[in-house]
């Protein structure tokens, strides 16, 4: 190695930038001599990544969204661009974000950078030939979902499977014990709301999740806030008279009974805490008639795909109604059978994914490829 090994890092949303931020700290904890600079938000920041662009400015989602917004996008990816050729770095290390980092990796693979992809794009989920670009432009592939590497191996892509990041998230969790004095929460039972992590999601899902408060009188409703998008978007809950709790997901997760979750990482977050869930998602038309045509797997949810069977109850679209979110948490709340079903599900993916540490492997895997 150089004296000092210069790695440029991008992440592109929140649960992206978290994921980032811990393998940034497990890089420098095995060799402290190292600058790293890139994309990515607070989390990033806090681990020591020096930001040349914050992710918030750029995120976009669904197809409709992303159309709308690709000037937008043209503009930072040239701007990212730049950057890196400026910094000259040893190595760019992706996180998630697949449309966007995907460019970056024919970038740097032209201006030969070497490559490693962390949380690679699902490319088993839509247009699965997108898997020899991903051959073509990286160099070092490191998964997080266990039935990925059996996808890659068809085509004749080695990538190496490094375990969960979200267990070490949640290995480092202490649930606070004056968690309902804290937030000012009655003993009544918790059914958790998770509306998603982007505005876009938020004012998709929120309305819908609001509605069922009236449906159980004898629970209490609590929204999962994310502190950095600000009081405004999660307004009508607390006109609904629902205790909105921010940043403090894995509290409230470790205290409810059951959850209504919007699709993404938060279902594997739900499935990983044995909360009884029901995955729920809603979208432009546009993008869902478009989704629909291209997506190639039977679910959307990570535990069903994990498990490969429905363990969890996907609500999507027309199917995300009041009535079908109210009856599933019904058989949630009241069968203990049903329940039984679900939970074993969660012990099933759990054995699935395994305990190792996805970040601490992960750099070990960079550094030695750097050596």
């Amino acid at each position: 190695m150089k004296s000092q090994t210069k790695l440029y890092i991008i992440s592109g949303e929140r649960s992206g930038d978290l994921h980032a931020s811990n393998l940034v700290l497990a890089l420098k904890a095995q060799n402290p001599n190292l600058a790293v600079r890139g994309m990515g938000g607070s989390y990033s920041e806090k681990a020591g990544v020096e930001l040349a662009v914050d992710y918030s400015d750029v995120a976009l989602m669904g197809f409709l969204e992303v159309v709308l917004g690709f000037r937008k996008v043209l503009n930072y990816l040239k701007l990212v661009k730049k950057d890196i050729l400026a910094y000259n770095p040893d190595a760019i290390i992706l996180v998630d974000y697949g449309g966007f980092n995907m460019k970056i990796a024919a970038f740097a693979k032209e201006n030969k950078i070497p490559v490693h992809y962390y949380i690679p794009p699902k490319v088993w989920a839509w247009n699965q030939k997108r898997a020899l670009k991903l051959k073509a432009f990286t160099d070092h592939i490191y998964s997080i979902l266990p039935f990925e590497t059996s996808f890659f191996e068809k085509y004749d892509l080695k990538v190496n499977y490094v375990g969960n990041p979200l267990l070490d998230e949640i290995n480092k969790f202490e649930a606070h014990q004056f968690f309902f004095q804290k937030n000012e929460l009655s003993y009544q039972p918790i059914i958790a709301l998770l509306p998603g992590s982007r505005k876009q999601e938020i004012n998709a899902m929120l309305d819908r999740m609001i509605a069922l408060v009236k449906e159980f009188p004898n629970a209490q409703f609590v929204i999962a806030g994310v502190g950095d998008l600000g009081q405004e978007i999660y307004q009508r809950g607390l006109e609904a008279g629902i205790r909105v709790i921010y940043d403090q997901t894995y509290d409230l997760l470790s205290h409810a009974v059951a959850a209504v979750v919007t699709s993404g990482t938060a279902t594997l977050e739900t499935a990983l805490f044995r909360v009884p869930q029901v995955v729920v998602y809603r979208t432009s038309a546009i993008s869902y008639a478009i989704a629909k045509n291209l997506i190639m797997v039977p679910f959307i949810s990570l535990p069903n795909l994990i498990a490969e069977y429905e363990v969890v109850k996907e609500l999507i679209q027309s199917d995300f109604s009041i009535a079908k979110v109210k009856a599933e948490l019904q058989q949630i709340l009241s069968n203990q059978i049903y329940k039984g079903h679900m939970l074993q599900g969660y012990d099933l993916i759990k054995a699935r994914i395994g305990s190792q540490s996805a970040s601490e492997t992960t750099a070990k895997l960079i550094l030695e490829s750097l050596d």
